[in-house]
C-alpha cells in the first residue's frame, strides 16, 4: 500500500492509500475522489482522467506512449508539461507519496 495525495484547482487536498499494481485512475476511483472521471474505464480513449505530476514523481514515471500524448490534446483543461492521463499511471513502491494535481474540470 502507497499513500497519493490528491491537490484540487481550489487548493484543497485528499490523501488516500492505494495498492501497487494498479492505474491512478483505478486508486482514484476507488476512492472516490472528486475530479477524476475516468469516462472511457482506463481504455485510453477519452482524456477525462487528466491529471498533473510535478517534479520529483514525474521522474520515477515511463515516457507517456503516443496515443497518450495525442489524447491530451483534447483535455478539457489544456495540458501542460507535467500533464499525464491517470489510467496510464501504474503504482509502485516507487510512488509512494505522490503528489497529483488535478485540473479545474474534466469535462
Amino acid at each position: 500500500m502507497i499513500q497519493l495525495r490528491f491537490l484540487a484547482a481550489d487548493g484543497s487536498a485528499r490523501d488516500i492509500t492505494a495498492d501497487t499494481g494498479i492505474s491512478l485512475l483505478d486508486a482514484a476511483v476507488r476512492a472516490d475522489v472528486r475530479g477524476i472521471d475516468g469516462d472511457c474505464g482506463g481504455a485510453l480513449t477519452c482524456a477525462s482522467c487528466h491529471v498533473m505530476i510535478g517534479a520529483p514523481w514525474a521522474a520515477q514515471l515511463p515516457a507517456p506512449v503516443a496515443d497518450e500524448a495525442d489524447l491530451l490534446d483534447y483535455a478539457a483543461t489544456p495540458p501542460t508539461a507535467d500533464s499525464r492521463l491517470a489510467c496510464q499511471i501504474r503504482l509502485t513502491d516507487a510512488l509512494d507519496g505522490m503528489v497529483i494535481h488535478l485540473p479545474e474540470r474534466q469535462a
